[in-house]
């Protein structure tokens, strides 16, 4: 009897391990929806010849399409928490453009979260708001956590109203208010009407470079 009791114990206290490591995965993924099917573009819109998807991956593809442009959900957001993972390939340049219209330099129109290898030489005398994970233009991110070239990176970005918050494997790399990082003008100097969208389009803006990104969901806030 009390061999049996240990034994059913002991099987309770597994289920438990078992169900409570996959609760909290449930909980972390709660509220979530893709943005990509990991097998084609569908929902997207844009430039799709310079875009295509391999491995479970959107990559950015020049061949003959060096000018890329950009690609974008063809659902609008406004306030949200984004998760993706990237992976860069030496001298990357790219952007998540955030709150955009299909037209126009999302980084002005819209608001552009940069993408970038900042350990490119030639970005070694970029100013410190357009290195990676910053808004471009408008509030520095924090470098030194981006993995090596050719790793995947993970990152959030998280709107909410004027506040941007962006992760950066696990580190913040920016948490800032637009309203008041621009209350006497933006640090490029530059007009951004973009950054009183309260709506707009999720993109990538392509540079030239080839980029990969998957794991691509977004969480909608009030």
């Amino acid at each position: 009897m009390i061999k049996r009791m240990i034994m059913k114990k002991i099987f309770f206290t597994l289920l438990l391990i078992v169900f409570g490591f996959s609760g909290l995965h449930a909980q972390s993924s709660f509220g979530y929806i893709s943005l990509f099917n990991g097998k084609n573009l569908d929902g997207w819109t844009g430039n799709k010849a310079g875009y295509r998807v391999e491995n479970g991956a959107i990559v950015v593809h020049l061949g003959e399409y060096n000018n890329v442009g950009n690609l974008y959900t063809i659902k609008e957001f406004g306030n949200f928490v984004l998760h993706f993972q990237f992976k860069l390939t030496p001298g990357a340049n790219n952007g998540i453009g955030i709150r955009t219209p299909l037209n126009g330099d999302a980084a002005y129109v819209g608001m552009e979260i940069q993408v970038l290898d900042n350990t490119a030489n030639e970005y070694k005398d970029l100013h410190p708001y357009q290195y990676h994970g910053s808004v471009y233009g408008v509030i520095p991110a924090k470098r030194g956590f981006l993995k090596p070239v050719g790793q995947w990176n993970e990152e959030e970005i998280r709107a909410d109203g004027t506040k941007i918050k962006v992760i950066l494997n696990g580190h913040v790399i920016v948490d800032g208010d637009i309203a008041s990082s621009i209350a006497n003008g933006t640090m490029d100097h530059k007009s951004h009407p973009g950054l009183k969208n309260k709506i707009g389009h999720i993109g990538f803006l392509g540079h030239g470079s080839v980029v990969y990104f998957r794991d691509l969901r977004i969480k909608t806030l009030k």
